[in-house]
């Protein structure tokens, strides 16, 4: 008798055990076949376009197609954030007096800025539909190391991809780094694709 529950016993516990082995398999197939949310950071700049199109080579398993139901698990979000346009003021000379910027002029450079904008998410989105990938826009005003990290955040994203655009250590220290930035304070891992040195050399 003692024999026989011994044996039930320890069968029951190697069937559990084949069991928890199977749902751990089964949930490591699901992680490995699960869609990331990606963001890539793109402006004017070829590097950013770069990082974009090794994306597209590179992750695109990870991504929803555009045959593909729409899942926002599967999202790529391409942002962009434009700079805000500050008036000048230019002092005419003694006694207080200055030159303000017209408003008409600064109308026609938030315009000037929006269509810039409009024009590079465009390249970028067009870029993915050649690759057959389904992408979202993002226009954002403002500081663009402070306003990806917000929109991090606050879409809940799994990736962030961005360009290198090989700053000198001079140009680091004055002007800061997007990249670096978002690498201390993103709260997501983020990419930093380097384009190749004949791409560099040749700007």
């Amino acid at each position: 008798m003692t024999l026989y529950i011994w044996l039930c016993w320890g069968k029951s516990l190697e069937k559990r055990k084949n069991m928890e082995t199977g749902a751990k398999a089964e949930e490591q197939e699901q992680k490995q076949g699960q869609k990331m949310r990606v963001m890539v950071a793109v402006d004017e700049s070829e590097e950013s376009f770069y990082a974009l199109q090794w994306t597209l080579d590179n992750l695109s398993n990870g991504i929803t197609a555009t045959n593909e139901p729409t899942m926002e698990s599967g999202m790529l979000c391409l942002v962009h954030v434009q700079q805000p346009f500050h008036p000048a003021v230019y002092p005419l000379g003694p006694g207080g007096a200055a030159f303000y910027t017209p408003p008409a002029v600064m109308e026609s450079v938030k315009k000037g800025q929006e269509g810039n904008s409009v024009a590079i998410v465009s390249r970028g989105a067009k870029m993915c539909s050649e690759k057959m990938i389904k992408s979202e826009t993002l226009i954002l005003e403002g500081d663009p190391k402070d306003m990806i990290c917000q929109a991090i955040e606050q879409m809940h994203v799994d990736l962030l991809v961005v360009g290198s655009r090989g700053l000198g250590k001079i140009k680091r220290a004055f002007l800061g780094s997007v990249s670096d930035y978002c690498a201390h304070h993103a709260k997501c891992p983020i990419l930093i694709v380097k384009p190749p040195k004949e791409t560099t050399s040749k700007q």
